[in-house]
């Protein structure tokens, strides 16, 4: 993976994963709630969804101007992405997981816009064929929608699998990537 992508970062503590900066944008898909901490974006949620409540943390003003700075950055970028004008996001993300949930996801950034695979294929990826289901697991637990493509994800069998967000809006960001210039997927 080419170091521009968008890339899980390590806090140093537990408590550096909370989030002590939240802001909105509207999009075609609904309005999507922005979390950071000083280290990254750690949350990409849509309002209105049971995953917005998340806590802020008390923060230094360095910290607030660092955060603050990922969430400005994770704007521009996905406002280019809806446009189409935007197939790679480069970002720090900081979201808090188990080292487990941490390999899933870097395997999630690593599916191409316009590409889809199978929760079979992420577990070959991360070297753990017969975790099938835990990648499943941690896909549904990814707290960054679009960023950490989840969408992306597709059964086996090529239909559209869950998504923490509908079917609808999976298929909406499918679709999105499918018809912009240079995109590969099609749903069948």
């Amino acid at each position: 993976m080419s170091p521009n992508l968008s890339q899980l970062i390590s806090a140093p503590t537990a408590k550096d994963y909370q989030p002590c900066v939240v802001d909105t944008l509207s999009t075609s898909v609904g309005v999507l709630q922005l979390n950071a901490n000083a280290y990254g974006l750690s949350h990409l949620t849509v309002v209105g969804s049971s995953r917005t409540e998340i806590p802020l943390k008390v923060a230094t003003d360095d910290e607030l101007a660092r955060a603050k700075s990922h969430i400005q950055q994770a704007k521009a970028q996905l406002q280019d992405y809806f446009r189409g004008e935007l197939t790679e996001f480069h970002l720090s993300l900081a979201p808090k997981g188990t080292e487990f949930q941490q390999q899933v996801w870097q395997a999630l950034v690593q599916v191409d816009y316009g590409q889809s695979c199978s929760y079979g294929d992420i577990a070959q990826r991360i070297d753990r064929p017969k975790a099938v289901r835990a990648v499943g697991a941690a896909n549904g637990a990814n707290p960054i929608a679009i960023i950490v493509p989840c969408h992306r994800i597709i059964g086996k069998n090529g239909q559209l699998t869950g998504y923490a967000y509908g079917l609808t809006m999976k298929q909406q960001l499918l679709m999105l990537e499918s018809t912009s210039k240079g995109a590969h997927f099609t749903l069948e």
